[in-house]
């Protein structure tokens, strides 16, 4: 541990912090710490899901656009 900070030292400033808290408005910190973290990971898992060379249509250029109209009308014609 660090030096200075026993385990008994811990314990008295955990039953301060419920003195003063109380159980309540930390059970309700807990929930709200536990729910950032479960859509901070969902958040992070769906940013890996995502292809990292897919480029959305609104950057692409003129000529790229331009290029997939194209490609695409020859594919209608045939």
């Amino acid at each position: 541990m660090l030096s200075g900070i026993s385990l008994p030292h811990i314990l008295l400033l955990l039953v301060i912090v419920v003195l003063v808290f109380g159980t309540g408005k930390l059970k309700n910190a807990g929930k709200d710490l536990g729910g950032f973290f479960k859509g901070f990971k969902e958040g992070m898992k769906s940013e890996d899901d995502k292809p990292a060379d897919a480029t959305p249509p609104a950057q692409l250029s003129q000529q790229d656009q331009t290029a997939q109209k194209t490609s695409s009308e020859k594919k209608d014609n045939v």
